[in-house]
């Protein structure tokens, strides 16, 4: 590891002590205290890695001074030289490791996050489709402790949904389901199918941070919204009052609704905080393009233009196009067990970003 890289920890170190110092030296503010504990909380991972990289390269370089030492007898030489092997390959994987830590990593990784899934291409079956990945999202996010919120539901008369938007609540959902932004397509004979031929139909599947207020500051004035009586899924009481709402931001033209909750008060509530993200991601793209002449394919770009997945039922195979991943457990993948790929996903993430830093 470079000195440069050596001294930018030592650094991060000092700081860590002096933030443990100043956490048992502040006993009468609570305020200053969480502030200090949540700086000691984020500092604890790198400073404990820095610290295993320094006893590992330590214990290395006794394993090589035996391995030098013309007293050591055969059988000592021999576990020092089993013990140097492993100890190098340790020191590669931290080395990496550290290296990622200092790459600024996204802010929005632990927040909660909206999930909108869409029918796209298709017909009756992409709608279909579309709640096949519902169902499957659905039962990632119970494995994973999240909670979902329905926001807005347009069933399809066929089965499945034309659109449903979910808030997605938890440790970090947003880390993890961004690379899930993207076209999917799903490959098989539809139920309809007389024919028995396969069809190609697809879905589209946007995630979003969710807004903090301080992030946009949204006027009235641009804004129109509308009441009406909600419909579908939600209990009796949905279809007797205007409770559902529509949110029109007139300058660009994105309109949000929701309207899961009785409350109208509640879903003008949620269908805001929805129509900010919405902003910020518009924003955000805004900004990419500008920065970004010739943008290419990334791992979590979320580009919807390109298909990212393919679902193909025949086969029982799966495959994200995004790293080449194939899998034939098309079923158990349906079943919410993601993870494998994920993984994948993140560790193709991290290898685009220390090939770039």
């Amino acid at each position: 590891m470079s000195s440069e890289l050596v001294k930018k920890y030592l650094e991060i170190e000092n700081r860590y002590a002096e933030t443990e110092k100043s956490m048992s030296e502040q006993t009468g503010n609570q305020e200053i205290y969480r502030e200090l504990a949540k700086k000691y909380s984020e500092l604890s991972k790198p400073v404990a890695l820095f610290r295993r990289y320094k006893k590992v390269k330590t214990d290395l370089a006794d394993a090589e001074s035996i391995l030098k030492d013309q007293t050591a007898d055969a059988e000592l030489k021999e576990m020092a030289q089993t013990e140097q092997s492993n100890l190098a390959l340790e020191v590669i994987k931290l080395e990496e490791d550290l290296r990622f830590l200092l790459i600024p990593q996204d802010p929005n990784d632990n927040k909660d996050c909206y999930l909108e899934i869409r029918a796209g291409t298709g017909g009756d079956e992409a709608s279909i489709f579309a709640g096949d990945l519902m169902n499957m999202y659905s039962r990632y996010i119970e494995k994973r402790g999240w909670k979902k919120e329905l926001l807005e539901c347009t069933p399809s008369e066929v089965g499945g949904f034309k659109e449903i938007i979910v808030l997605i609540k938890g440790d970090g959902p947003y880390g993890w389901m961004k690379y899930e932004a993207g076209t999917h397509r799903v490959q098989r004979v539809p139920e309809t199918e007389a024919s028995g031929r396969i069809h190609t139909s697809a879905a589209t599947v946007a995630v979003l941070p969710e807004a903090e207020d301080i992030e946009l500051e949204v006027r009235t004035e641009d804004l129109r919204i509308d009441t009406y009586r909600a419909s579908g899924a939600g209990g009796q009481h949905i279809n007797k009052t205007d409770s559902a709402v529509r949110i029109t931001h007139l300058p660009t033209g994105v309109v949000v609704s929701c309207q899961d909750g009785r409350s109208q008060h509640k879903n003008k509530e949620t269908a805001m905080r929805l129509l900010k993200s919405k902003l910020l991601e518009s924003q955000r793209e805004a900004q990419e393009a500008q920065t970004i002449s010739s943008r290419r394919i990334q791992v979590g770009s979320g580009d919807r233009s390109e298909k990212i997945r393919t679902y193909n039922y025949p086969q029982g195979r799966l495959t994200d196009h995004r790293i080449g991943f194939t899998t034939y457990n098309l079923q158990g993948f349906l079943d919410g067990n993601i993870d494998e790929l994920l993984d994948a996903l993140l560790a193709a993430d991290k290898a685009e970003k220390l090939a770039r830093a």
